[in-house]
């Protein structure tokens, strides 16, 4: 699959005018009705729609007009446009169909809309349309982005893991339609008229998930196939040795398409954001499960093999340090990681597990030896239960473990002292629990489900024990 997927048929070399409400008539009409479009379309040449990925998944969040002359910055309004559906925010001049701080005189029109729209939405689960948050801001925009993510269903436990009964996910292509309801003026001093027109995008750019490639592996001793999504440094050098992550997504983003674990929340995109990459440069590796049955969270054999050969055979095809092989994964994600800690204790260097756990806890005990933080909420009945047992296992076996209670509604920066704290102890076990009663977002209910759900649109903005993970090295 080619990494701009999502453009499939939308790649246009113009934008197209659209009009409400009009309806057939004869040729000879409609082709003049065209022409007419096409003129009012004004001197709009190209529009761009651009989604970044939330918490809650991706949305679309900005809209980029190309106009034929350049654009005086200083003369542009947020009241000059307006976009169907949608709540513009800001709007600004600029030398590319990009986000930026601030405006400049260039081409292109930014017209930025807000993320708390219901229509911003492209990924959809059971659980997105309802919440909502505004504190944090994108993968695409800070170093410590926003939470995640989809359930399992009931969350996932133990061996079984996965979900039932829950809405299968899905992605929606960006578009929007613009129409210019104000005056816009050139640096040339040529004022551009409103027009009745609205104007429809026919490019997109997915932020961070553009840069994945689609791929597949089909693993030579277990005979079986995996779809998964690899983002490889932008200024890759083979003669550098490169760590690894490993993101594994929750049994309630099983899907067919690949793009669903990139874009449900921020478990799999936040390591490979500008901010992230400047700070920590990295392979990140993405896999796309179909289910149990490929995604070892049940302890299924071959499905770990596979995932293990897949790591395998990526380490001999590019330049990546076999000792910083880290793994992370939400809710099932985290089962699967588990079940590779104890299957394969001398792969990972570190463990990123967020609401999960294990049943068995004698099969756990070789992580006693292992660099792990974990985190999960209080109000997860099967999560935070099931990982304190986990804790009190690990301890009895010998590691040493610093624990902790957070406020789940800390912002990124809030995080930043919490975690200071506690790698100060210099501990290779790390768990924090965060408060029952601060973990579920606006719209959603306080029980274990949702729980569950937004304790990984917390976790993975936390900015602190990203960096942990990448101090650790395997001996």
């Amino acid at each position: 699959m080619k990494r701009r997927s999502l453009l499939t048929g939308m790649m246009a070399a113009t934008v197209t005018p659209v009009v409400a409400g009009c309806s057939s008539g004869t040729q000879q009409t409609e082709t003049a009705a065209a022409a007419q479009l096409a003129a009012s379309a004004g001197h709009i040449t190209e529009g761009t729609a651009i989604t970044e990925v939330f918490g809650d998944g991706q949305k679309l969040t900005a809209v980029a007009l190309k106009y034929d002359k350049e654009i005086d910055a200083a003369k542009l309004s947020p009241s000059a446009f307006e976009v169907t559906d949608r709540t513009v925010t800001n709007v600004y001049a600029n030398t590319e169909p990009a986000k930026a701080a601030h405006g400049v005189n260039g081409q292109y029109v930014v017209i930025e809309l807000s993320p708390l729209d219901h229509a911003a939405r492209l990924y959809e689960d059971s659980f997105s349309g309802s919440s909502s948050s505004s504190q944090q801001p994108s993968a695409a925009t800070s170093s410590s982005p926003i939470p995640s993510g989809s359930p399992s269903g009931s969350p996932s436990g133990g061996g079984p893991g996965g979900g039932g009964g829950m809405r299968e996910p899905t992605l929606k292509t960006a578009s929007a339609e613009v129409t210019q309801v104000g005056s816009v003026t050139t640096v040339d001093g040529d004022t551009y008229a409103a027009v009745s027109t609205a104007v429809a995008t026919s490019k997109v750019d997915n932020l961070i998930v553009d840069d994945f490639q689609q791929l597949k592996y089909t693993d030579a001793g277990t005979g079986r196939s995996l779809q998964y999504n690899l983002f490889v440094p932008e200024n890759y050098d083979k003669a550098k040795s490169y760590p690894m992550v490993l993101f594994m997504h929750d049994g309630g983003t099983a899907s067919s398409n690949p793009l669903i674990t990139l874009t449900q929340g921020l478990g799999a995109v936040v390591w490979a954001s500008p901010s992230e990459q400047a700070k920590h440069e990295c392979f990140v590796l993405a896999p796309q499960f179909t289910g149990e049955d490929d995604e070892g969270s049940d302890g299924n054999a071959p499905a770990l093999r596979t995932i293990k050969g897949l790591l395998d055979s990526l380490a001999d095809q590019y330049s990546i340090d076999r000792k910083r092989l880290y793994t992370t994964g939400q809710s099932g994600g985290t089962i699967t990681s588990i079940a590779l800690d104890f299957t394969y204790p001398d792969l990972f260097a570190a463990s990123f597990l967020v609401a999960g756990q294990w049943d068995d806890l004698s099969q756990v005990k070789p992580l006693a030896k292992q660099k792990i933080w974990a985190v999960v909420s209080q109000g997860d009945e099967q999560a935070y239960p099931g990982m304190t047992g986990i804790m009190n296992t690990l301890e009895a076996a010998g590691a040493k473990i610093s624990r902790a209670v957070w406020d789940g509604q800390l912002t990124p920066e809030q995080f930043a002292p919490y975690t200071a704290r506690m790698r100060a102890k210099n501990t290779p076990v790390n768990f924090v629990a965060l408060k029952k009663g601060t973990v579920v977002w606006s719209g959603l209910e306080e029980n274990s489900v949702d729980n569950h759900v937004c304790t990984w649109r917390a976790a993975y903005t936390i900015e602190g024990i990203r960096d942990w993970l990448f101090e650790q090295k395997r001996r």
